[in-house]
């Protein structure tokens, strides 16, 4: 296989909007394992946005952002449904930006043969795939921001916003 056979379908990130789920979630606190623990974390979200001396801190790991809820986090920001924000540096860097500059994270697989991966630099992120030569790309991007940048400490929120 070549690497173009990997990389061929593009992650698409959900949008919330487009559709209701209240049903399929009420109908959830039914059944058993993930199901109902949705179903609760859904009420429990509910009741925190409902409480006006609740702060909701979402916190977002970067294997998440690539696996497809870049859009629910945005959303998540821009409706006022989080009041605090907390990201590792893999969702700001090699997610996000990654994506703005217009590549892509890929369907893939957990059960491929990481050897053959490597042979053709892409990385696996669980079920994910990303090109490694874009990741480069996009490493070397934050370098040039960064080095462009006068000499002194930065905020991790300082130099996002570089």
């Amino acid at each position: 296989m070549e690497k173009k056979d990997f990389l061929k379908e593009p992650i698409k990130h959900i949008d919330i909007k487009s559709f209701d789920s209240t049903r399929i979630i009420e109908a959830m606190k039914d059944m058993s394992f993930s199901a109902r623990d949705t179903a609760k974390a859904a009420e429990l979200f509910n009741t925190m946005i409902n409480d006006k001396d609740c702060t909701i801190i979402l916190c977002i790991a970067g294997s998440t952002s690539a696996a497809g809820c870049m859009q629910i986090y945005a959303d998540m920001i821009k409706y006022n449904m989080a009041d605090v924000v907390v990201a590792s540096a893999a969702t700001i860097v090699d997610m996000d930006f990654f994506e703005a500059l217009g590549f892509r994270h890929y369907k893939g697989s957990a059960a491929v043969d990481d050897k053959k991966l490597r042979e053709l630099y892409i990385d696996r992120i669980y079920d994910t795939f990303i090109d490694e030569e874009q990741l480069q790309i996009c490493d070397n991007t934050v370098k040039e921001i960064a080095d462009s940048l006068p000499k002194r400490p930065y905020s991790s929120r300082e130099f996002i916003r570089e």
